[in-house]
């Protein structure tokens, strides 16, 4: 549950960041991605995510931005809503303040957003009180795990079962290392969170 669900007191660390976002008598969900965009994954998530009608928050490599540009524009194309993730997937806990800030900076000239969300959900307080200046940073309530050779797709679509609740801002990634478990577990979890009467929410651009 530590990797699922973020503990209370981590979450008290940033308080600056978005974890969950709910709205008074609404069911609602946030389902983001994360690594991408790769054109081996990111199309096909788009093309499930238009068979169900749903839209969502893609939190971008700056490098897979730079080296797929046509499927970042696909993205965009799409309706869906997007921020950065570093330029280059770097963990913060391992880098001084104006490394870290660099590396987000290389990749906004990129991407171009005013969210972000630091990879692996790590990064130093004072790293989180610098970005938050000029961006809002975006946790999450829930990881699927979908990466992890430890995990099947059932088990994905279980801790999605499980976790969400009212707000929850859900991590999926639209990368190579989650493909196998994606593929199964994305349509199952969008057509159960639709049967339990979850409104799908993103993050607006202006």
């Amino acid at each position: 549950m530590l990797i699922e669900q973020p503990p209370k007191l981590y979450r008290l660390l940033f308080p600056e960041a978005v974890w969950r976002l709910r709205e008074k008598g609404r069911r609602t969900v946030y389902l983001t991605f994360d690594d991408g965009p790769i054109p081996e994954v990111t199309p096909w998530v788009l093309d499930v995510l238009d068979r169900y009608g749903v839209k969502a928050t893609f939190f971008m490599v700056g490098d897979n931005v730079r080296k797929h540009p046509s499927t970042f524009e696909m993205v965009k194309q799409r309706g869906h809503s997007w921020g950065n993730h570093t330029m280059h997937h770097v963990q913060g806990m391992k880098m001084s303040h104006d490394d870290y800030a660099a590396d987000i900076a290389e990749a906004q000239s990129l991407i171009g957003s005013r969210y972000f969300r630091p990879p692996h959900g790590l990064m130093k307080r004072g790293q989180g009180a610098r970005t938050r200046r000029d961006y809002t940073v975006v946790m999450y309530d829930l990881v699927t795990r979908d990466y992890s050779k430890k995990m099947t797709p059932e088990k994905v679509l279980a801790n999605v079962k499980r976790y969400t609740r009212d707000g929850s801002i859900v991590v999926f990634h639209d990368s190579l290392k989650a493909e196998r478990n994606l593929r199964e577990a994305l349509p199952a979890a969008i057509e159960w969170l639709q049967s339990q009467g979850y409104e799908f929410r993103v993050f607006p651009m202006d």
